[in-house]
């Protein structure tokens, strides 16, 4: 995937979180790292299932809508506590609050770039 559609990706599936309010989202860029499976994770928070829920399928339509890419696999939805979404060099980790906490992701990457987006609401 070239940088161009990385980027695009990254761009629309921050939006799709947005679009329904998911909380404390981070980038890590992978890049830097010897043998990572993917060059993105994108972690975010919901605060229920609901939301959980509401945040895969917001970031499904949104990334299908525009660019028609389809996720590779999509794990968790089951109890929608942590739901991993694949889309090859971009994960997406969508979280509740005390699963993102007892597994802390971004301190088991601590030598990735952390970008943290700032949300208005």
């Amino acid at each position: 995937m070239s940088k161009n559609n990385t980027d695009q990706l990254i761009s629309l599936i921050i939006k799709g979180v947005e679009d329904v309010k998911g909380k404390d989202i981070n980038i890590l860029d992978l890049r830097d790292i010897d043998n990572t499976i993917c060059d993105y994770f994108i972690i975010c928070g919901g605060t229920s299932n609901t939301q959980v829920d509401a945040i895969v399928n917001s970031i499904r339509k949104n990334v299908s809508k525009e660019i028609q890419e389809k996720p590779l696999n999509v794990e968790g939805l089951n109890n929608s506590e942590w739901v991993l979404m694949d889309y090859v060099n971009i994960i997406v980790h969508v979280f509740q609050k005390h699963i993102r906490e007892h597994y802390d992701i971004e301190s088991l990457w601590g030598d990735a770039k952390l970008t943290k987006i700032e949300t208005n609401y």
